[in-house]
């Protein structure tokens, strides 16, 4: 019998074990069996495999049993899930129901999820910002969280790292705020999106409109058609899963790559329980999982585990890893683990109308979005009633309409030949979140998941400085489409609870003292050195800017450290 254990403890031995195959997941994936280390993925959802587990992705509009749109009854039974945008007909089966893993609000929080291989990498917007010094220094520069302990130079060379694979479309815009990449042709603007930016670089000074940066390969280079990859066709149907793997997601490239070096072992429906910790031997030796259908416990073995399950998750994870060296979770000395919980602010929008350049149209659709704000509140100095700023997106299309009070074949042309009426014009608001020690995570005391796992309690809510930087936000914008000209502008104010923007951050946040932080420079758990986190989880505060592409950056430079500290 002894024996037989050893050989299943042998089968069950890696050298490393990533938890999540999502964005970070997957990198950590790739870079772990690139150099070639046994790599061990854990995912707790099925398997999704590229193109062959698109089911809606070349649906046409009226192959659609609802016109897109989930029944009511759908829609009743996932009040959470049915709030987000990308919970239509033609992805849905990528989005976790209410019921299927439940939590505890303790404050209202709408927490978006995508558990099956590649996770949400198949429904991000794929916006791709990097961030600057203004951002790293933040928290020190401006008095909240604590400081980062990381600036630009350490990471801008695993961002370049990341963009040549990942493929990233923009321009080279020369913003200090906004550093350039490594990038693909980016997506024009149109007409009026250019026309905004060539007012607003005229009118105001430090205040730019760029193509936004995109995941998207507008024109793919060797390593994209390596991997299997094409050019984008510009449908925007991304969330349905790209045939083209025309965006970037771990299903088309990192986790297929990782896969091509015959170090991986992808293990889908495998519930992580906890990391566990060998009090006798003083370190992290495995995880516990149960199979997400047989309810089967069992336990896997490596050198060193990533934890990448997205954000709120890994604090999960992290909290109920309890043993007796950390019996408040997992490298929680200090008591900080779930603690600092940040997001990003898009309650507010802002929508127009332009009776200008009428003689244009636009043609075709942009996988990028149109044009982006960086943030340009409190940059250089300090010089408003709240802490930091926001972004802003700004997209533009011409409107048209069909007069459908007519019959037969009059109708008919009327629906064949829509008559062009106005630009439309919009902005939404990407605003960055102050952590405190008030917004946390933390498990339920008396309820758990059908895998044994206590359910997540969650705390988060804006504050002051949140309410001060949205009302900033309506008030610049509406001046700004004031001054542009545009007319009917209307400014949404919107009550959605935290959460929608799926971006949460924090809760693991990286710092330079044990006693204030959970990880280190390196993602690191301070108390655990074979431990790392490269999710959201590790974010010491949020900037303004979409968080997936620093994930990559961060994961990829951890696992560097992480193998060579292995090999001594």
């Amino acid at each position: 019998m002894s024996n037989l254990n050893i050989d299943a403890d042998k089968a069950n031995t890696f050298d490393a074990i990533v938890i999540g195959s999502g964005i970070s997941g997957g990198w950590a994936a790739k870079e772990f069996t690139e150099k070639g280390l046994k790599t061990l993925v854990l995912e707790r959802g099925r398997d999704v495999q590229h193109n062959k587990d698109y089911p809606t992705t070349n649906k046409y509009p009226y192959e659609f049993e609802h016109r897109g749109e989930p029944v009511l009854s759908i829609k009743n039974e996932n009040p959470i899930a049915s709030r987000c945008y990308i919970f239509k007909e033609d992805a849905m089966h990528f989005v976790v129901k209410d019921k299927e893993h439940p939590y505890v609000q303790e404050k209202p929080f709408d927490w978006i999820r995508g558990y099956q291989v590649g996770g949400k990498s198949l429904l991000w917007a794929r916006q791709t910002q990097r961030w600057s010094d203004f951002d790293f220094e933040g928290p020190a520069r401006d008095d909240f969280a604590v400081d980062w302990p990381i600036r630009y130079k350490d990471i801008a060379p695993w961002y370049s790292y990341v963009e040549k694979f990942a493929g990233i479309s923009g321009n080279k815009d020369g913003l200090k705020e906004l550093p350039d990449g490594d990038f693909l042709p980016g997506f024009p603007l149109n007409a009026v999106e250019d026309y905004f930016k060539n007012f607003v670089k005229t009118k105001y000074e430090n205040r730019h409109v760029i193509s936004a940066r995109c995941a998207h390969l507008s024109k793919p280079n060797q390593i994209h058609l390596d991997q299997g990859r094409g050019q984008c066709q510009n449908r925007t149907l991304c969330q349905r899963g790209c045939p083209f793997g025309g965006y970037f997601s771990s299903n088309a490239s990192t986790l297929p790559w990782a896969a091509k070096t015959g170090n991986l072992t992808l293990r889908p429906f495998s519930v992580v329980q906890s990391v566990i910790y060998d009090d006798k031997k003083g370190k992290v030796t495995g995880v516990r999982i149960m199979d997400a259908n047989t309810k089967e416990v069992s336990e896997y073995y490596a050198k060193v585990i990533f934890i990448n399950a997205g954000a709120l998750n890994t604090n999960l994870i992290l909290l109920n890893s309890i043993s007796q060296r950390f019996p408040q979770g997992l490298g929680n000395d200090n008591g900080q683990l779930g603690k600092f919980v940040a997001f990003h602010n898009y309650s507010a929008r802002i929508s127009a109308e332009y009776d200008g350049l009428k003689q244009y149209t636009t043609d075709g659709r942009n996988p990028a979005g149109g044009g982006y704000l960086p943030r340009f509140r409190n940059v250089y100095k300090q010089e408003t009633n709240f802490k930091r700023g926001y972004a802003a997106g700004f997209s533009a299309y011409r409107s048209s309409d069909s007069d459908t009070n007519t019959l037969g074949e009059q109708l008919k042309n009327n629906l064949l030949k829509p008559t062009l009426g106005p630009w439309k014009v919009g902005s939404h608001m990407m605003g960055e979140t102050i952590p405190k020690e008030s917004n946390f995570v933390s498990l339920s005391k008396d309820q758990k998941d059908a895998w044994g796992v206590p359910l997540l309690n969650i705390s988060v809510v804006y504050d002051d400085n949140d309410v001060l930087m949205k009302k900033d936000y309506l008030e610049q914008l509406t001046e700004m489409f004031t001054e542009a000209g545009f007319k009917n502008i209307k400014a949404n104010d919107g009550t959605q609870a935290p959460g929608l923007d799926i971006h949460e951050m924090g809760g693991a946040r990286m710092g330079h003292d044990p006693k204030t932080s959970i990880l280190n420079q390196w993602n690191q758990l301070h108390a655990c050195n074979n431990v790392f986190v490269t999710d959201g989880a590790c974010m010491t505060s949020t900037s303004t800017q979409n968080p997936s592409l620093t994930y990559m950056a961060l994961t990829a430079r951890a696992v560097d450290y992480a193998v060579k500290s292995l090999k001594g």
